[in-house]
């Protein structure tokens, strides 16, 4: 039988007599568990090169054009290094961060240019992957923009007069003056297409407005509200441009929210509102108008949640490679494993969905509500599955904000109801691909 050599160090210690009582100490432990643990000193194990976390595994971005590649990783530089480490803190206050307006309208003005002059400026595809980048790092962020530039400033590109858009238009791109929307009612949810309770009453060359809105993102701190009411002479919605200091326009900022809590949303009180002529939206004639746009958002809010979806992903394997457990990372067992891979399922179908849609939308020139809801009612349900694993998978560091995951846990339950609620959006679907209402 051929000699062992054992490693100097060893050998010294069985010179010394030490080794022999070290053994002794072990008891009952058998020679193969004292091998194990011998080997176990003496390896030299190198650490295990992790491959890079990327949360677009069936690279979308690859359809991209050049620009739009270089307006993506600009708008995430962006929100990873700016918005980021300030964004839980705010969140766990309830507050916005107004600090960095000025910097985001730096940002999107030499990012984006004149493509924000016009809702449809920057095409379906950038303007999804805009959100879905902003949404990937803070879905209240994300919500802020899309209710300033996608609805506010949206509603008077696609309804109002040129003398409206060069007035208004200028002022909000610069984010000098911030703007709310206001559809939703406290009894009024979504059923909006079936009458809205606030009213709208021609006298002469004004208006008078009465009736309550919910919901209200940014209201608080917005100077102009785009505001939907009911004409009573003929019954139609009509769309009017209210400036934050009208008499009789009273705002009460919601609280107590546990979703979105950045996002600064209000109850608003219209209390014989005189609205010059001048301030109404000659483009809005009817509901029909207001649901086109509509279907525009539920577009960008499905990009939107596929970002939440995405930032849970990535911030779920980043905490699972560092978490060690039992001797090595948790990402080396099989449950977690396999718990990330439907996450990251879950995100690659919401991606390649979101970018057919917008694709269609691109060659058709608009988005049909049904593929709008069908992307909203999906997307909501895998975003919802994909955060509650990632919060599983933290154990209980899943619910501190710190690990940012709770943050997009509690997020996506307000993106799961806004702009169209899950079932809303399934019926409407629902109708087209059976030619049934059941709509009640």
């Amino acid at each position: 039988m051929a000699p062992v050599t054992l490693p100097l160090g060893i050998s010294r210690l069985f010179q010394q007599g030490k080794l022999a009582r070290m053994v002794r100490s072990f008891g009952g432990v058998s020679p193969q568990e004292i091998g194990l643990l011998l080997k176990s000193i003496t390896s030299r194990r190198r650490p295990k090169l992790l491959p890079p976390i990327n949360g677009d595994f069936y690279e979308i971005s690859d359809l991209l054009s050049e620009d739009e590649r270089h307006i993506q990783q600009r708008v995430r530089n962006y929100m990873e290094q700016r918005v980021r480490p300030v964004v839980a803190n705010y969140w766990e206050r309830g507050e916005f961060p107004h600090e960095l307006l000025n910097s985001f309208a730096t940002m999107t003005r030499e990012t984006l240019g004149s493509r924000l002059d016009h809702l449809e400026g920057m095409g379906p595809v950038l303007t999804g992957i805009v959100a879905m980048e902003m949404a990937r790092v803070d879905a209240s962020f994300y919500t802020f923009f899309g209710v300033h530039w996608g609805l506010a400033m949206g509603s008077l590109d696609l309804f109002g007069s040129e003398a409206q858009q060069q007035h208004w238009l200028p002022l909000m791109l610069r984010f000098e003056q911030i703007g709310t929307w206001s559809l939703t009612e406290p009894e009024v949810g979504s059923a909006t297409a079936a009458g809205l309770r606030t009213t709208a009453q021609r006298e002469g060359d004004h208006w008078i407005l009465n009736g309550a809105k919910k919901w209200c993102g940014n209201a608080p701190f917005a100077d102009v509200n785009i505001v939907f009411a009911r004409d009573l002479s003929d019954n139609q919605v009509k769309g009017f441009i209210v400036e934050r200091n009208t008499p009789g326009y009273h705002v009460e900022k919601l609280e107590g929210k546990i979703a979105l809590r950045i996002v600064q949303n209000a109850n608003v009180r219209l209390e014989h509102v005189r609205i010059p002529e001048a301030n109404r939206l000659p483009g809005v004639r009817g509901f029909r108008d207001v649901a086109r746009q509509l279907g525009m958002a539920r577009g960008a809010v499905a990009w939107a949640m596929t970002g939440v979806a995405m930032g849970a992903y990535e911030r779920t394997l980043a905490y699972a490679n560092e978490r060690i457990q039992f001797g090595r990372p948790i990402t080396a067992f099989q449950l977690v494993q396999s718990g990330l891979v439907q996450m990251l399922g879950n995100v690659t179908a919401m991606q390649t969905m979101c970018m057919r849609m917008a694709q269609l939308y691109a060659r058709d020139g608009s988005i049909s509500q049904e593929r709008a809801s069908l992307a909203k009612a999906f997307c909501g349900e895998r975003m919802r599955e994909t955060v509650a694993i990632g919060r599983n998978l933290l154990g209980g560091n899943g619910i501190l904000l710190e690990y940012d995951v709770a943050r997009y846990f509690a997020d996506a339950e307000a993106l799961y109801s806004y702009e169209g609620t899950h079932e809303m959006n399934t019926l409407i679907v629902g109708r087209s691909i059976t030619g049934m209402s059941a709509f009640l």
